[in-house]
């Protein structure tokens, strides 16, 4: 597998995906101890989905974090490129309209949805910017993107705690779990290399994105960015 500092090969990332998809959901609650389900609340609240809103959840994985747009009205559209997630998703949750896509390359048409979303899975990208560039693109003008995406935290005692203590933990956490506790490796080290949040600020406007703006959620470990196409 393709070290997280190094070039990032789509087919090494995906099969990765693929051989953790059935525990996914389970394996990340563990990790976290649970916050990440007030990240994912943060992060509906952040897009502010409306009845009839078509919101374009990519790195959808097993469609988790689709779920809630969908309760609140919207049609949410869960995208991942990992077959087996989105397997592993058509079973969890057969109601929602799971998608086969490369973020990089969407497979819809311009002007497309009233606000994308991606949790965790921009740093996963080939090409980061490019993967901004496409969900601009299928953004109707005035919609809305919003990230959420591990980050920097921002207290000195926390972010030594979290980077030396936590990611070092990591891969073992995940073992308890996971079938192939490796890919945790990879992903404790994507985080590891992955922009602080005025790094991913400059991203979103590289790529065309109006106003970026973010909020840090737990002290900034994750970090939720927001912008307008």
């Amino acid at each position: 597998m393709a070290r997280a500092d190094l070039d990032k090969q789509p087919s090494d990332v995906r099969r990765m995906f693929d051989t953790v998809a059935k525990r996914y959901d389970l394996t990340n609650d563990l990790m976290t101890a649970g916050i990440q389900r007030s990240w994912r609340r943060s992060m509906v609240d952040a897009v502010a989905p409306r009845r009839g809103d078509l919101v374009l959840d990519l790195a959808a994985g097993t469609g988790c974090s689709s779920e809630p747009f969908a309760a609140r009205g919207a049609t949410a559209v869960p995208c991942d490129f990992s077959v087996g997630m989105l397997r592993q998703g058509k079973k969890d949750r057969p109601g929602l309209p799971f998608v086969a896509g490369d973020g990089t390359r969407l497979p819809f048409l311009d002007d497309t949805f009233d606000a994308v979303t991606i949790s965790y899975g921009l740093r996963n990208f080939v090409d980061p910017v490019a993967g901004l560039k496409e969900m601009h693109r299928v953004t109707r003008p005035g919609g809305r993107l919003v990230v959420c995406e591990f980050s920097r935290p921002v207290n000195a005692a926390l972010r030594t705690v979290y980077l030396d203590g936590f990611m070092r933990a990591l891969p073992r956490i995940a073992s308890l779990t996971a079938s192939a506790a490796d890919a945790y490796v990879y992903l404790a080290e994507s985080i590891l290399a992955w922009p602080d949040q005025p790094g991913l600020a400059g991203m979103l406007s590289d790529a065309g994105w109006q106003q970026p703006e973010w909020r840090n959620l737990t002290g900034g470990i994750v970090a939720l960015h927001r912008a307008t196409a």
